[in-house]
């Protein structure tokens, strides 16, 4: 799975998962580990499942990800409001 973000990152492709129980689709920006030491992915949710009800910037913990699919459809620049050195991360593996 890591891998598969990494790559996905690298190559500005979006991804689909199950988190929560639900389908969700993300332009992934930013990944590494929090201060609790837990892998987290900072993305853009585009489509699919909110419990919120609204797309946009979510912060997903890796241990709750599944079913994890490089999609083929790219993303051609980072959002306009994002910032590298995501502050929620204290090691960030790769990013934007």
């Amino acid at each position: 799975m890591k891998l598969l973000i990494t790559q996905a990152i690298e190559k500005r492709k979006l991804i689909e998962f199950v988190y929560d129980g639900g389908r969700r689709v993300v332009e992934p920006h930013c990944f590494g580990k929090n201060s609790k030491g837990n892998e987290i992915v900072r993305a853009f949710q585009v489509d699919g499942y909110s419990s919120t009800g609204k797309m946009g910037w979510k912060l997903y913990d890796i241990a709750k990800v599944a079913s994890l699919t490089l999609l083929e459809e790219v993303f051609f620049s980072p959002r306009p409001d994002y910032v590298k050195g995501d502050k929620g991360m204290t090691i960030i593996y790769c990013e934007l």
